[in-house]
């Protein structure tokens, strides 16, 4: 009998044979490059304090990831959709980004200012638990190397893939240990270090609005969070804008993102 051209299957088969040992994720990055038609790979441990443990990156395109150290793992990750799925502790599954992002999302001077310069235009997220208050985040992505956002067909495919990536993922990385202490409360962070570097007084509810603005939620998706009316959203709103001395969401961000750059 003649072999059929199963290249996706081999490529499983070979990342299963590597499980636990070197050249895993390479092999992982082929079935799933084969599979999706992703540009870009990273392989992230969330935890609930501390930043995330970058396992692994590939990408042809040198910007995906340009200020990925300095920027997202510094601090900036603290905005991202994919943090706050950790945080919520999401079921073990894929997700799109369109598909979990806040309603402002493509607004905030987060995505602004950071995600659109990694050129990303398309990210499809698998979800994973390892280890206690551990999640394992294998984010395939893309970007303008393709120009195109992932098709139904390959977002099928990622929801199908799901059980198999993340039994693999869990078993390669299964000796990612879980946090030691307490869970940080960023809002608590936050409102801590504009106090000691500015002397700005942000009262807690104050702080988790500043911190849902920047991860780019509407007023109205604020109040929905915090149980609040859009109204008083906007009263706290302008409260916190007038206790920075600022204006403008763009303001807002280039003050708090050095803020929890350092609340780590």
């Amino acid at each position: 009998m003649n072999p059929l051209p199963n290249l996706s299957e081999a490529n499983l088969a070979e990342a299963i044979r590597r499980i636990g040992q070197p050249g895993f994720e390479a092999a992982l990055w082929q079935l799933l490059r084969a599979t999706t038609g992703a540009d870009n790979l990273v392989v992230l441990a969330y935890r609930d304090s501390g930043p995330p443990q970058s396992l692994y990156r590939q990408t042809d395109n040198a910007k995906v990831f340009a200020a990925f150290d300095q920027t997202y793992l510094a601090g900036a990750y603290r905005l991202d959709p994919f943090f706050d799925l950790h945080l919520s502790r999401a079921p073990t599954g894929a997700y799109r980004l369109r598909d979990v992002a806040p309603d402002a999302f493509q607004r905030s001077r987060y995505y602004i200012e950071y995600y659109e310069e990694t050129t990303l235009i398309d990210e499809v997220t698998f979800i994973c638990y390892p280890a206690v208050a551990v999640s394992l985040n294998l984010s395939v992505g893309r970007d303008t190397s393709s120009g195109t956002m992932f098709t139904p067909r390959e977002v099928e495919a990622c929801q199908r893939l799901a059980p198999i990536i993340s039994a693999m993922a869990e078993k390669h990385w299964a000796n990612l240990s879980s946090p030691v202490g307490p869970a940080d409360d960023i809002a608590v962070l936050l409102a801590k270090a504009a106090r000691s570097h500015h002397g700005i007084h942000l009262s807690p509810r104050q702080a988790e609005v500043a911190l849902l603005i920047l991860r780019g939620h509407s007023s109205a998706s604020v109040g929905l969070r915090l149980g609040l009316s859009p109204q008083t959203v906007k009263v706290f709103r302008k409260q916190l804008y007038q206790r920075c001395g600022i204006s403008s969401q763009a303001e807002l961000f280039a003050l708090m993102l050095p803020l929890l750059r350092g609340t780590g």
